[in-house]
């Protein structure tokens, strides 16, 4: 197992385009998921990249030191409990109209947000996404 420095180099070769840290990784996914619960007005590019964040937490996990496992899992399992509470299980439907889903364990790619509000609402909802507007409320 790896530190947290050689995890961020080792997955920066790997095709990452910097060698992030677990902390800046988390604090990207608490960001957006902060950003979903008030309505992700940003169009759907810019969301399936803001989804990569746990992608890399992903990546790491399996190769990071137990130690740096056990410090930052209940953060991260907050995290994805929180996304799961502002989000709706579609199978990734919705999401695959407009980026190829990764494998089945990567499960936030399978959601979509709850409220469905600015670009990237409108683009799910062309996709069959289903959810509340506040825009219209």
């Amino acid at each position: 197992m790896a530190t947290e420095s050689e995890v961020g180099e080792l997955l920066h070769r790997r095709g990452w385009r910097t060698a992030f840290t677990v902390a800046e990784s988390v604090n990207a996914w608490a960001a957006l998921v902060s950003v979903i619960e008030r309505g992700y007005r940003d169009n759907i590019y810019e969301y399936t990249n803001d989804l990569y964040c746990r992608n890399w937490l992903h990546e790491a996990w399996l190769l990071l030191d137990e130690h740096v496992v056990q410090l930052w899992t209940p953060r991260i399992k907050a995290l994805d409990d929180q996304y799961k509470a502002v989000t709706i299980d579609d199978d990734g439907q919705a999401l695959d109209q407009f980026h190829r889903l990764p494998g089945p364990d990567l499960w936030w790619w399978r959601r979509h947000p709850r409220i469905l509000t600015g670009d990237l609402g409108h683009s799910l909802r062309s996709a069959g996404a289903i959810g509340t507007d506040p825009d219209t409320a």
